[in-house]
């Protein structure tokens, strides 16, 4: 497996973003090995939030939340997926799928890390990635918090929107990664922060991931993903792992599941949902200081 690594000046001057990255190895599932990149915040011994970004953003989305969550006394863990982030970035779109994802989150998280009784606040991929680990692992988790996210299994159509971005991202000549994530958002970002959006992807070559993302999502029953989605659904709306739905109210992509994960999953029942007012997708962008209040008051029931 071919990688690319993004020189570490591109993220000297990002802005708002003092953690120092970690490092460690894990197997790429091609006879080789991939550097995955973190951040952390808080006390160390405390029970650890692990926040799981999605596409085409890096850990530097979790930027206003880090240190609300680490004020609060809680262990904060924010990866970068491969081929995102500091990550290494494998330059075919086939090296990815979306198994291998998953694999490599838990191997960061559990033989790295051996993260236990964990919250999972995960958003967009963080999600889709995020809810296989936990129902695949759960005497590991102790919390989740679901943010626009879902889990799909192909038998649920996608927006019109989510189909006009897939063909974007993987068609465009070349990719503008801080205007995507601007796209997905209701407030303006400054060029500053776009740019920060922008400093893991150098040139194309770079953005295999994120241009194969979108075509891992299952949308059909067929897919390789979608009997391990059902299966981890399944077992997600038995499990009493309290869970936080926190979607934003303008999400045209996955909106509507907000509903739906409170009606079916056993763990979101009779707690209070909050709704992120005035934020889209990538609401932790647009309102990440609320998000994270609501997930502070959720960790201290």
């Amino acid at each position: 497996m071919r990688t690319l690594r993004t020189p570490d000046e591109r993220f000297d001057n990002v802005p708002d973003f003092p953690y120092p990255p970690s490092y460690c190895e894990v197997p790429d599932g091609d006879g080789g090995a991939l550097r995955v990149a973190w951040v952390e915040d808080g006390p160390r011994g405390a029970d650890p939030v692990l926040m799981l970004h999605g596409e085409p953003s890096w850990s530097y989305l979790y930027r206003k939340m880090i240190p609300i969550l680490a004020a609060a006394g809680h262990r904060v863990v924010c990866p970068d997926l491969v081929g995102f982030g500091r990550s290494d970035k494998p330059t075919r779109r086939e090296d990815h799928s979306y198994a291998r994802h998953v694999e490599w989150m838990r191997a960061v998280a559990f033989d790295v890390l051996d993260l236990r009784r964990v919250t999972l606040v995960g958003q967009d991929w963080g999600g889709l990635i995020g809810l296989r680990l936990a129902a695949e692992h759960p005497e590991r988790f102790a919390r989740i918090v679901v943010a626009n996210t879902g889990l799909p299994n192909g038998e649920q159509p996608m927006a019109e929107v989510w189909w006009r971005f897939r063909e974007a991202i993987t068609t465009a000549p070349e990719l503008n990664i801080g205007w995507f994530v601007q796209g997905g958002c209701r407030r303006p970002m400054s060029d500053d922060v776009r740019a920060g959006y922008d400093a893991p992807f150098p040139g194309d070559e770079y953005c295999a991931g994120p241009r194969a993302m979108p075509a891992l999502v299952p949308t059909s029953p067929d897919d390789p993903a979608a009997a391990a989605n059902k299966a981890a659904w399944a077992a997600l709306t038995e499990s009493p792992t309290p869970m936080l739905v926190a979607f934003s109210d303008s999400d045209p992509i996955t909106g509507p599941m907000a509903k739906i994960f409170q009606r079916q999953m056993r763990g979101a029942q009779g707690i209070e949902h909050p709704t992120i007012r005035g934020a889209g997708h990538f609401l932790q962008e647009d309102a990440g200081e609320e998000l994270a209040d609501r997930i502070v008051e959720f960790l201290s029931r």
